[in-house]
């Protein structure tokens, strides 16, 4: 089938009545946590029958809109959808066209950046703050790679929302288990650790003296290292297609 053909396929009820509840649940002012109108009353409301009904509040539950709670005084309650959805998406979308991990790597060289520039200009007090923390605890446990690796994620996703652009935000959200590598199964030595710990101590002092091009600069630097490093190393990683099964 076509492009074309798939784009022009009428969408099923079940995903346009998905749409529905979602754009009342804006405008209603719902918030997470609260709970959506009964069965009945959703039945009677969207005037579509109880398969149809059930199929959109799961389809909803898979994007992270709702949670279904079972038992009494229970239902579909609202969420705060979150970056799972999107990373199993792309995931899925990059593994069907068998692109390798070098794809994740080379993406970093061009997002990155930008983010840190953005950063620079952008970031507010408490997420300078966290970022602040990110690098100290890194560079206090640089013996321990677990702590290195939720500081290495912490850093950088602090960095894709503190650019103020919250498609980054939740690009890195999502992808930060593919960007970093770990999960292909790259590691970091102390010696590959301190080297990233120094970079983003370089990174974090320029975005603090809110220096844009100093910030890109220094993130450029640090991805172009990991990239060698990567390269080096483990050249036949970067060549593996992506895979769902392996994050």
């Amino acid at each position: 089938m076509t492009t074309t053909q798939t784009s022009m396929r009428p969408q099923k009820t079940a995903v346009l009545v998905a749409q529905r509840i979602v754009a009342d649940i804006q405008r209603r002012g719902k918030n997470v946590g609260d709970r959506l109108p009964p069965e009945r009353a959703m039945l009677e409301e969207y005037q579509i029958g109880r398969g149809t009904l059930r199929e959109s509040l799961r389809f909803l539950e898979l994007q992270g809109v709702i949670a279904l709670k079972p038992g009494p005084g229970g239902g579909p309650v609202v969420q705060q959808p979150d970056g799972s959805g999107l990373a199993t998406a792309l995931t899925l979308l990059l593994q069907f066209e068998n692109a390798p991990f070098r794809t994740i790597a080379e993406s970093r060289a061009g997002l990155e950046p930008m983010m840190a520039q953005l950063a620079a200009s952008r970031m507010s007090k408490e997420q300078l703050a966290e970022l602040k923390f990110s690098v100290e605890h890194m560079g206090e446990r640089i013996g321990d790679e677990n702590e290195f690796l939720e500081m290495n994620k912490l850093f950088h996703d602090t960095i894709a929302h503190g650019s103020g652009n919250v498609m980054f935000g939740y690009l890195v959200e999502s992808l930060l288990g593919m960007l970093d590598g770990s999960a292909m199964g790259i590691d970091y030595p102390e010696h590959r650790r301190t080297a990233v710990y120094e970079a983003h101590l370089s990174i974090y002092e320029a975005i603090a003296a809110r220096d844009p091009a100093a910030s890109a600069a220094a993130m450029h630097d640090h991805i172009s290292a990991y990239a060698r490093y990567a390269e080096r190393k483990f050249p036949d990683l970067l060549d593996t297609p992506i895979s769902w099964t392996s994050h």
